[in-house]
């Protein structure tokens, strides 16, 4: 396992705001350079202007589900940075989706999956060649969800998208231990950040930006292949785990649904 001082080099999708922007300034207080990709430029150069030395980043105004632009980003990145040492797939959207809905609901449902999942193969598959070239440790970072352990009503889009990533993730690890890089899986609780802020119901364990942030750099720092944020959740997570369909079912049978997407 590297040292954590040795993780320095970091490239961050989804960066202008939300976990994106807080692992952004965690790992520029550590002294990191980084490479910052996002949709909304300004906001992604708002941001580099508050981090210790702005001057060593790197910003990237760049849709997720443009294809090409993450992979010229990267180049560029690498070429920058000297070579790469952490990729976090942070990018993601959250709505809630309703299958009787299928006319309005079925394209938020393929946006889901194309900006969680897709997305994330396309930020790992540039960075892949060039940290095997390395021969050094490296760490390419999957962000999946407590809503990816069970099915959330209301929410199936979300839930499957990150399940989605949880699984994919699970096969890139074993895919990429021969070559001395970690891939590391991050289930985030509820977090403090624009996407819960929309929710109306009560969020047990609701954690700050900047606490959830120090725990993932710690975790991404050990290579551990599946942490859930806070660790409250986790013991939530296990639970689910096991559940019985029927007390799953029963439990979940009322439980708020996530706002669909407004027209």
């Amino acid at each position: 396992m590297a040292e954590a001082h040795a993780l320095r080099r970091v490239f961050i999708t989804g960066a202008s705001s939300g976990l994106g922007a807080a692992l952004a300034l965690r790992y520029a207080q550590l002294g990191a350079t980084l490479g910052l990709l996002a949709r909304r430029g300004d906001a992604l150069q708002a941001l580099i202007d508050t981090l210790p030395h702005p001057e060593k980043h790197r910003a990237y105004a760049v849709d997720v589900n443009d294809h090409e632009g993450i992979r010229e980003a990267a180049i560029d990145y690498i070429e920058h940075a000297g070579g790469i040492d952490v990729v976090i797939a942070s990018a993601g959207i959250s709505h809630g989706t309703l299958t009787e809905y299928g006319q309005e609901d079925l394209p938020v449902f393929a946006s889901i999956f194309a900006t969680n999942v897709t997305a994330t193969f396309a930020t790992f598959a540039p960075f892949i060649g060039p940290m095997k070239a390395q021969r050094t440790p490296a760490r390419l970072v999957g962000i999946g969800s407590v809503a990816g352990i069970r099915g959330l009503p209301g929410g199936g889009g979300y839930s499957a998208s990150k399940s989605a990533v949880i699984t994919y993730c699970e096969s890139l690890r074993v895919e990429m231990a021969p070559y001395g890089i970690d891939v590391v899986t991050i289930c985030p609780g509820y977090i403090d950040t624009p996407m819960t802020q929309h929710n109306s119901y009560a969020m047990p364990f609701l954690m700050p930006a900047d606490q959830f942030a120090a725990a993932a750099v710690r975790a991404i720092e050990r290579g551990a292949s599946y942490t859930v944020i806070p660790w409250q959740m986790g013991i939530v997570a296990k639970l689910l785990r096991v559940l019985p369909n029927p007390v799953y079912d029963w439990a979940f049978s009322k439980a708020p649904h996530k706002a669909r997407k407004k027209k």
